[in-house]
């Protein structure tokens, strides 16, 4: 299963994304979607799994999920959007991480692309960054991952694209 992740869109997609996730089977979005039309135009592109974030209203509230926790390829996920990360995890996140033992935690918010493995709760932790082109992060980063095997293979891991030249042009 090749999956493409991103968060933080905030209301924007740039194709080059799109580009990015064109061999995925699935995208997943760790919330802070921005606008109904981000997630109509990625459920329509590739099935999509989706959680909501701290600046996303009733609509897509409504559309989707504070936590998601299924199981792909053998490994069980957990997606939500404030999650922190190894070490700094957010107060009730800790005990959810402890209670479903997932293989891989994502979460988003930061705007910081984390790829980390979490040696004491034994899961790889993803955080995507920023695929927007709003907040103070200079480059939309975005992660590519396959899952097969039972296996997480970061093959291709980050597409960055410069949000000031984007401006600019």
């Amino acid at each position: 299963m090749k999956i493409g992740l991103l968060s933080d869109t905030h209301g924007y997609l740039d194709k080059e994304i799109l580009d990015f996730f064109a061999e995925c089977d699935e995208i997943w979005h760790a919330g802070d979607i921005g606008s109904e039309q981000i997630l109509d135009d990625l459920e329509k592109f590739k099935p999509t799994k989706a959680v909501w974030g701290n600046i996303d209203g009733t609509k897509i509230r409504a559309r989707t999920k504070e936590f998601l926790n299924f199981v792909c390829e053998g490994q069980k996920v957990l997606i939500t959007h404030i999650g922190g990360y190894p070490g700094k995890y957010a107060p009730n996140i800790k005990n959810l991480l402890l209670d479903i033992k997932p293989d891989i935690f994502i979460a988003g918010h930061s705007h910081i692309l984390k790829v980390i493995y979490d040696n004491n709760l034994k899961l790889l932790h993803l955080n995507p960054g920023a695929a927007g082109n709003t907040g103070w992060h200079k480059f939309i980063t975005a992660i590519r991952f396959e899952i097969e095997n039972n296996t997480v293979n970061p093959n291709e891991v980050i597409k960055n694209i410069d949000i000031f030249e984007k401006k600019r042009s």
